[in-house]
């Protein structure tokens, strides 16, 4: 997975000696790893998309509240020149 034109991600599922799962995160270029159970990966996962739903809200009551301010702007407007005429 590339993040970006320098940051790559790797997601490899790997067993241990003693036969255990774990899922292994790298950072590649850098000494950057991180080694999960599935059941610490899962919590990570639903931590991440939690995280990323809640940004994606806010993101969109932020651009619904400048709409809203803008078209207020706007017929605000209209209806000064309604009520001048």
């Amino acid at each position: 997975m590339e993040l970006d034109t320098e940051l790559k991600l790797s997601i490899n599922l790997e067993e241990t000696p003693n036969g255990e799962d774990r899922l292994v995160i790298r950072v590649e270029g850098e000494a950057c790893e991180l080694r999960l159970t599935p059941h610490q990966a899962r919590r990570v996962a639903t931590e991440l998309i939690l995280t990323v739903n809640r940004a994606e809200v806010r993101s969109n009551l932020r651009k619904s509240q400048n709409y809203t301010r803008n078209a207020g702007a706007r017929d605000n407007g209209r209806m000064r020149e309604v009520f001048a005429k």
